[in-house]
């Protein structure tokens, strides 16, 4: 009988494939404050400097390749149903060949209207360019969710994960609301393993995996038991 397994990544899966986080010492806050470029107002106050960290994001996206983590997770799909809700706005997952892919932060690779949230537009690895507009003629902002904004899709994501058989939570402090709180709508029983090499948030009931995304995973799949 198929399970369904709900697995929430953040972005120590990523950083396997060489993308860098924003919270490691070489990641992209050491060079650019938050306040700079994800935010609302720093998009007001400079679209041009917002625009343009994010056409380097798009730019080092193109260049990197999922990871062991990342297909592993696709490959349990043959026998499955793999809901992914990401905190990730790389394309990664997909590339990997999951199917259903949940991003709660917004996708890089897509682009909006800065005034109509419906005005969505896949870009792919391109530049956004000031004075690039959407049907209604406003200025395209990337379609990522900026600290003081809304997670649209966090409804989905909460309506989905009381339905797993399995939650897998990798590569995520589980320290970033309201993200971290789906972690709480699980039955008691349900099974519940992180992976994260360093200090995760306590999840009760949970097994830890102190390991990186891809030995984690592989471990993680070496000792399933889906009855």
């Amino acid at each position: 009988m198929k399970k369904h397994i709900v697995v929430l990544t953040g972005a120590g899966i990523s950083a396997e494939s060489g993308l860098s986080t924003f919270r490691d010492n070489d990641g992209l806050w050491e060079q650019h404050s938050v306040y700079d470029v994800a935010t609302p107002e720093a998009f007001a106050r400079n679209p041009e400097l917002v625009l343009r960290f994010y056409n380097e994001r798009r730019r080092q996206l193109q260049g990197v390749e999922p990871n062991a983590a990342h297909r592993a997770l696709a490959e349990l799909e043959s026998a499955h149903r793999v809901t992914i809700i990401t905190q990730n706005v790389d394309d990664l997952h997909e590339r990997a060949g999951s199917r259903e892919v949940i991003h709660l932060h917004g996708e890089l690779t897509k682009a909006r209207s800065s005034k109509e949230d419906g005005h969505i537009y896949d870009i792919g690895y391109g530049a956004i360019e000031l004075g690039q507009h959407c049907e209604s003629g406003t200025q395209l902002r990337p379609h990522v969710v900026w600290f003081g904004e809304e997670v649209p899709m966090i409804e989905v994501a909460a309506a989905i994960v009381p339905t797993a058989d399995f939650l897998l939570i990798v590569g995520t402090s589980l320290q970033v609301y309201p993200a971290a709180g789906l972690v709480d709508l699980v039955g008691f029983d349900l099974p519940v393993t992180v992976i994260d090499p360093g200090e995760p948030a306590s999840v009760s009931r949970a097994r830890v995996i102190r390991k990186g995304a891809c030995e984690g995973v592989a471990e993680w799949m070496a000792t399933l038991h889906l009855r």
